[in-house]
């Protein structure tokens, strides 16, 4: 599906997105640094709680994305790849929707990200993607059946008062753009075997933060 600015239609989404990766507690690259071991993959999991593209309800649909960089992924880096996942349960129209809003071409903090990344796309897929953040956003979970699992419990210790969560805000390299709040986990499952992207890992760094966009602008 191809579109101009022109012909683009209003849209927003809003909602949850958490990734589990291979850094160390905390991930450099949220402080818009060098990843722990000089390059980074992982798991990246986007669930819209509300949204709309023109006419089009998107409200509970999800997209995830395993992707891996070398270097600082916000100054220089390279060999840049990803590939998507778009939920099976939405329809054409709402899959194309996801697809422009996802994909950068509908302008908003997306494209900005992905003209940054610059990577290369390795494929898309439609799969059954389950996604869940608590409430209280004690951990968060994603799966896609066979091919990609990935969860987080909220970062704690010692001196975490009980039920509070580590947060932080102004971010200089939040992966959901300006003006999110970040909480901190620990990943306890961070698994991927599809489009050649293949690791097993846990224990490592984890953050949910919520997304508000509107575009095309």
């Amino acid at each position: 599906m191809t579109e101009t600015t022109q012909t683009i239609p209003a849209w927003h989404v809003s909602g949850d997105w958490f990734d589990t990766c291979r850094c160390d507690i905390p991930c450099p690259c949220s402080f818009a640094q060098p990843p722990t071991y000089g390059e980074c993959d992982g798991v990246l999991a986007w669930h819209v709680r509300e949204g709309h593209y023109g006419d089009v309800r998107l409200d509970g649909l999800n997209v995830l994305m395993v992707a891996s960089f070398v270097g600082n992924v916000w100054a220089e880096h390279s060999d840049a790849y990803g590939a998507v996942f778009l939920d099976e349960r939405a329809d054409e129209q709402q899959r194309e929707a996801l697809q422009m809003i996802f994909g950068g071409q509908a302008g908003s903090w997306p494209q900005q990200m992905l003209t940054m990344f610059a990577g290369e796309m390795r494929g898309m897929d439609v799969a059954p993607i389950a996604f869940e953040a608590d409430d209280d956003l004690g951990g968060w979970r994603v799966s896609v059946p066979g091919k990609v699992e990935a969860s987080a419990v909220a970062l704690t210790g010692p001196t975490t008062p009980e039920g509070a969560r580590v947060q932080s805000t102004n971010l200089p390299g939040s992966e959901t753009g300006p003006g999110q709040v970040a909480t901190w986990g620990r990943t306890t499952v961070n698994r991927a075997d599809a489009f050649g992207f293949r690791w097993d890992r846990e224990g490592r760094s984890s953050k949910h933060i919520t997304f508000d966009w509107t575009g095309p602008d």
